[in-house]
């Protein structure tokens, strides 16, 4: 009976220093004060190039918007995945239901360490695992566009999520396996400027990883085979490989993916359909040399499946 007793006595303090580490492990991390200070006062007509790269109206105007309306960030469009059904919120200039009352500092952090400005963690839904590679500048000029778009009252309707994953704290966790604001891919020293400028795009704001690689149990991307297709997150449908080889866009040159980019027509005069429709009327707005960096880095990287070792993801 004693020896159970002290079983049981250790197993309680195990559980109870578990519990505790994870709640420490798990608290949301801000940015720091070195990352705030390369914020700067931002401007709107950088934003735009920001605003259109990042895809926001994309999922953040009301579903079916067309035009000016798609500036009408009033969220709503339902994201259904294995791990529940989320609702991008109103991200509109209306202080209330929006983040009209955000300051560039709270949308940083939102974007850049998935904080909100009450220390929430967001749910990764909401794509910071590539946004937390931009620059700091550029979320300020984000942020002094989004200063320029009208104020939309009503909130979105909630996330429909089930147990666990309704359970926010657990998220932190999740970024120290899969935050980082590290490249996924590595070049070497000499590599062409608009390679470079095309993985920030891809990479960061673009977030183009999010959807064209696979996902491993816990919905992190495998950076192993990046870029090379998978399942859509909506669990139906194959988001293509675009990676450079065999299966992917061997066949494209660079000003084919370009003009892709610009008019929705691929090299065989087909045109673009399903979620791409959105993402292309994007890259649409985006200036020429940013289309073509785009295309640089796509040719660049290594084909998949014989592709480059994934770089070590430092937790954050």
């Amino acid at each position: 009976m004693r020896r159970l007793k002290k079983l049981v006595g250790a197993a309680l303090v195990l559980g109870t220093a578990g519990a505790v580490a994870g709640w420490f492990l798990s608290a949301p991390v801000r940015l720091d004060t070195e990352t705030l200070a390369q914020l700067g006062p931002g401007d709107a007509a950088r934003g735009k190039r920001v605003f259109y790269a990042g895809g926001c109206t994309s999922c953040h105007a009301k579903p079916g918007s067309q035009g000016d309306a798609r500036l009408q960030l009033a969220g709503g469009l339902e994201l259904k995945t294995p791990f529940g059904t989320f609702v991008p919120p109103n991200i509109s200039q209306d202080a209330k239901d929006g983040i009209g009352a955000w300051s560039v500092e709270d949308l940083a952090n939102a974007m850049m360490k998935g904080v909100s400005p009450s220390g929430e963690h967001f749910y990764p839904a909401f794509p910071y695992a590539s946004y937390a590679r931009m620059k700091p500048a550029d979320i300020a000029d984000l942020h002094a566009f989004l200063k320029t778009l009208p104020a939309v009252a009503g909130k979105a309707p909630p996330n429909s999520l089930g147990f666990p994953f309704n359970i926010r704290r657990g998220i932190g966790l999740w970024k120290r396996l899969y935050l980082s604001d590290q490249p996924v891919v590595s070049f070497p020293d000499g590599t062409p400027d608009p390679v470079m400028a095309g993985r920030y795009l891809v990479e960061g704001s673009g977030h183009c990883g999010e959807c064209h690689t696979p996902r491993d149990f816990s919905g992190g991307t495998k950076k192993g085979e990046w870029l090379a297709g998978a399942t859509a997150a909506e669990g139906s449908g194959i988001v293509p490989n675009i990676t450079s080889g065999e299966g992917g866009l061997s066949d494209w040159s660079e000003a084919d993916i370009a003009y892709f980019l610009e008019t929705g027509f691929t090299p065989d005069f087909d045109s673009v359909g399903g979620a791409m429709v959105d993402v292309q009327r994007n890259m649409a707005e985006l200036t020429p040399e940013d289309r073509a960096a785009i295309s640089a880095y796509l040719k660049a990287i290594p084909p998949h499946p014989n592709g480059y070792p994934a770089r070590k993801q430092p937790s954050s």
